[in-house]
């Protein structure tokens, strides 16, 4: 081979599979956005075109009060929501299976400066009563107060609060003078599948903070902190910055959240998705063994498998165990996820379930 057309990095491992939609590559029109804008030269640190022309689309997407904040990953959007809405000796309340509990190895914590009051979850879904009951000591120096509410949506399990749901719990939540926080790495999967504008999910509703997901969503990376309460926006740039969170180069992420939102590539990526996970569920449900767990409402599948078929599935397909206990599995479709794949899965899981049949009898 020509040493000028030789490739220099060698992918290894990089089979196609339902890890994670985070394992996917960059949708084909982001990737092109990129190109276009690494054309010269432009002012940093967010005081470029692109960047304004992305902080107005959000403004059409949420409403005319909304300031954007672009940051590097989901983990400083939801550090960085909390830290605006919460001092040192604030609690906030979320699930016990949502990610600010589970997955930012104790950075809302740290850098969120606030304590988290995780409630059991239904289908991942906090209960309002729950809720209630955790409104208690108000005034008493002795206990964090709670301030705020988060709510993952779509949640970890892959299921939806309904419009009724958000809007009981943020109504509630305004009524005690608590801020509502939504932890959106999918929430474009959420309005798409609601038919709900980002406004009439948020805004419209009450919601203060929302942690608007990209690289879920076939960007390569960055996410978006969509302010909605005005009386959080002045110190939120401070914070960004002290949280090491202001990108200089911001055109980068502005750019692909541009693309994102042009001819509704936010939709077909949504939808998708979602169809690609729904087509999974059908072909694996009612197989011998094989218990499909919780509604398919966003692009995961959750499913409870035989240990001893992992291995062998995952040979082929890689994908995450949920549950090391129970040998619950979540299964992720991406923007990028093919029809075929899905049928060869379903496949070589059939073929397990039936040779297990056969074992037994």
């Amino acid at each position: 081979m020509n040493p000028v057309t030789k490739p220099w990095i060698q992918m290894k491992n990089n089979k196609r599979g339902f890890g994670s939609d985070n394992h996917s590559g960059i949708h084909p029109q982001i990737l092109e956005a990129i190109s276009f804008v690494n054309e010269g030269h432009a002012p940093s640190y967010g005081t470029d075109d692109v960047s304004s022309e992305a902080q107005g689309l959000f403004k059409q997407k949420f409403g005319a009060q909304a300031q954007t904040l672009f940051v590097f990953n989901g983990t400083a959007a939801n550090v960085l929501a909390l830290r605006l809405m919460c001092d040192s000796f604030h609690s906030v309340l979320c699930t016990d299976v949502s990610h600010l509990n589970n997955d930012e190895c104790g950075a809302p914590e740290i850098l969120g400066h606030c304590k988290l009051v995780p409630l059991p979850s239904v289908n991942g879904k906090l209960q309002l009563a729950d809720l209630k009951k955790s409104v208690v000591r108000r005034g008493d120096q002795h206990f964090s107060q709670v301030r705020a509410v988060s709510i993952t949506q779509p949640t970890e399990l892959g299921t939806l609060y309904t419009y009724e749901e958000l809007k009981e719990i943020t109504a509630w939540a305004k009524s005690e003078n608590l801020f509502v926080h939504i932890d959106g790495a999918r929430f474009s999967n959420a309005a798409c599948l609601m038919n709900k504008t980002f406004r009439e999910l948020t805004t419209d509703i009450g919601v203060d903070v929302v942690s608007f997901g990209g690289t879920k969503n076939g960007l390569l990376f960055g996410e978006a902190v969509v302010i909605l309460n005005s009386d959080l926006k002045k110190k939120a740039p401070y914070i960004r910055k002290q949280l090491g969170q202001l990108p200089s180069k911001s055109r980068f992420i502005a750019a692909q959240f541009l693309a994102f939102f042009r001819n509704d590539l936010w939709k077909d990526i949504a939808s998708h998705s979602m169809r690609m996970a729904q087509e999974l569920r059908i072909r694996i449900e009612g197989l011998p063994q094989v218990e499909v767990l919780y509604s398919t409402d966003s692009n995961a599948v959750f499913v409870k498998l035989p240990q001893a078929w992992i291995k062998e599935l995952r040979e082929n397909f890689f994908f995450y165990v949920w549950d090391e206990h129970t040998f619950e599995c979540r299964i992720m479709t991406s923007w990028d996820t093919q029809i075929e794949e899905v049928h060869n899965f379903s496949q070589q899981l059939k073929m397990i379930s039936e040779k297990a049949g056969e074992l037994r009898l």
